[in-house]
């Protein structure tokens, strides 16, 4: 994901459900979120160990010990060779079978999940997955760093144009509250009770279009086979 939170407000209740299953899981951030925050009182490299510590925090939330951070810039991140050979090199030395990530693809009806850096990295990543991870002549550099080609099965992109996945995240909601209050830089400025009215209005609406039984809540995704 780009920031710290993108992961929690996109995928930490299925998350929730896939650890609780034994499936291992590990973050990859491209930046560390100094650009956000609503504190002027301290550095923006301040904000940045603030919300490194704010996404170890969260991810424990739903059963992730394993969280990484590439460092780049908030809000100058390009979807370049070297963002991906960055994402290619992760993605080879965790060997997942799956990986998530943002859509790269502007939505013009709700204009907030497209932020520019969400839309490179999700750009980068999936390159990243095809064809960088899984060619060995690709970045023959991370092969000199003993990493061998990985190729991850499939990829499930969080809020795609051609929504396919909705999974109910309905028991693990008050997981991914949690993991999201974690994040105080970003949501203590919220009124008691808006955050998890906000969130539950978005997630009852996934769930209504997914075909889910009235009361649900759940998480969208259009998941590609890259296989």
């Amino acid at each position: 994901m780009a920031h710290p939170d993108d992961v929690d407000f996109g995928v930490a209740g299925t998350i929730a459900g896939w650890t609780e299953q034994g499936v291992e899981v590990a973050y990859l951030m491209v930046t560390d979120g100094d650009a956000g925050g609503f504190d002027d009182g301290i550095t923006r490299a301040e904000m940045a160990v603030l919300r490194r510590d704010e996404q170890r925090s969260a991810a424990k939330c739903v059963g992730v010990d394993d969280v990484r951070f590439l460092g780049y810039p908030d809000g100058r991140v390009e979807a370049t060779l070297g963002l991906r050979r960055d994402i290619a090199r992760v993605i080879r030395q965790v060997r997942p079978d799956r990986v998530v990530m943002p859509s790269p693809e502007r939505d013009y009806e709700r204009i907030y999940p497209s932020h520019p850096d969400h839309r490179a990295v999700g750009a980068a990543a999936l390159d990243a997955v095809y064809p960088d991870a899984r060619n060995p002549y690709a970045f023959p550099e991370l092969l000199e760093e003993g990493l061998e080609a990985w190729t991850a099965r499939e990829v499930w992109i969080v809020g795609g144009p051609t929504l396919n996945r909705y999974v109910d995240i309905t028991a693990h909601f008050e997981r991914k509250l949690a993991a999201l209050r974690c994040h105080a830089t970003q949501t203590a400025h919220m009124g008691e009770g808006e955050l998890e009215g906000m969130l539950r209005g978005w997630l009852s609406s996934n769930a209504a279009a997914g075909g889910l039984p009235e009361g649900s809540l759940a998480e969208s995704f259009q998941v590609v086979n890259t296989a």
